[in-house]
């Protein structure tokens, strides 16, 4: 456990920072030009089970998306760090790993090839969707956290921990632009595994149990997920927390897991009762 620790000790101080920046409001927020967004409203969400899925409990999780049926995760840990792929729920069928020291982080697919991030390595590696092998590095200047595509737009998004999501060139990685996220006009710093769903962005608050909806267009949360309560206590260990969100294509459905979490759920997002949702899933 000392790479997790080391690696908590390290984001430490962001996620001090991210946990003074979680208060969530009905009133205005900025986007990344500073202009209020007049009458802005977050939603309140939490999630809803369908379905309990077993999840490797050794998987330092770091990005999850599905395709075509298949589930894609990739995970992190200097010589523990790997890409996989297979049906959701089953062991995986293909698995792809990066050699010491490389620390992976955020994948996220372009049809034929996926991206995976380093986090402090400063490297990006493209891979073919199919076989996972690796087809070319580029070099990747800043910290990797999250990534998702947004294919209206032909672009990455990323997050590096901050408050701040950068859009990307899918095939250089080059900055396109960024946009920093606010409720209710406070930043929303540690923001961490990313999926993209049609205009929106879904980012993981790294330490929390809070996912977050960004219009990507302004920086504002639309909407905050309550995600807690979906582990038992004793199925929680040091370095587990929510951290992974796959949109499951043509439904209104998401998987989400954890960094060692032993389960994986498939669920939708509801509205909130206002109280929070302690109660565990069936299973």
């Amino acid at each position: 456990m000392r790479a997790v620790r080391e690696h908590l000790r390290r984001t430490g101080a962001v996620m001090l920072v991210g946990a003074l920046a979680l208060g969530s409001s009905a009133a205005g927020s900025r986007s990344a030009d500073g202009r209020q967004a007049a009458g802005h409203r977050v939603e309140r969400l939490r999630v809803k089970v369908l379905e309990v899925l077993p999840h490797d409990p050794k998987a330092f999780t770091e990005g999850l998306e599905v395709a075509g049926g298949t589930l894609y995760e990739g995970t992190g840990l200097s010589a523990q760090s790997s890409v996989r792929a297979g049906p959701p729920g089953h062991p995986p069928t293909v698995r792809a790993t990066l050699p010491a020291p490389l620390f992976g982080e955020g994948i996220t697919l372009l049809g034929r090839t996926l991206w995976q991030l380093t986090w402090r390595d400063r490297i990006a590696i493209e891979r073919d969707a199919r076989t996972l092998a690796e087809l070319r590095r580029v070099p990747y200047p800043d910290d990797g956290w999250g990534t998702c595509f947004q294919r209206a737009r032909h672009r990455l998004v990323t997050s590096d921990g901050s408050a701040r999501l950068t859009f990307r060139d899918s095939r250089t990685l080059a900055k396109t632009g960024e946009a920093a996220v606010t409720d209710a006009g406070r930043s929303v710093t540690a923001l961490n595994e990313l999926e993209c769903v049609g205009d929106a962005v879904y980012a993981n608050v790294f330490l929390t149990d809070r996912i977050v909806r960004i219009d990507p267009a302004t920086g504002a949360v639309t909407a905050s997920v309550d995600a807690s309560g979906l582990l038992r206590a004793d199925e929680i260990v040091p370095g587990a927390t929510l951290n992974g969100i796959a949109a499951v294509p043509g439904t209104d459905q998401f998987l989400i897991t954890g960094k060692f979490w032993p389960k994986m759920f498939r669920v939708v997002f509801v509205p909130s009762s206002g109280h929070p949702h302690r109660g565990g899933p069936p299973g």
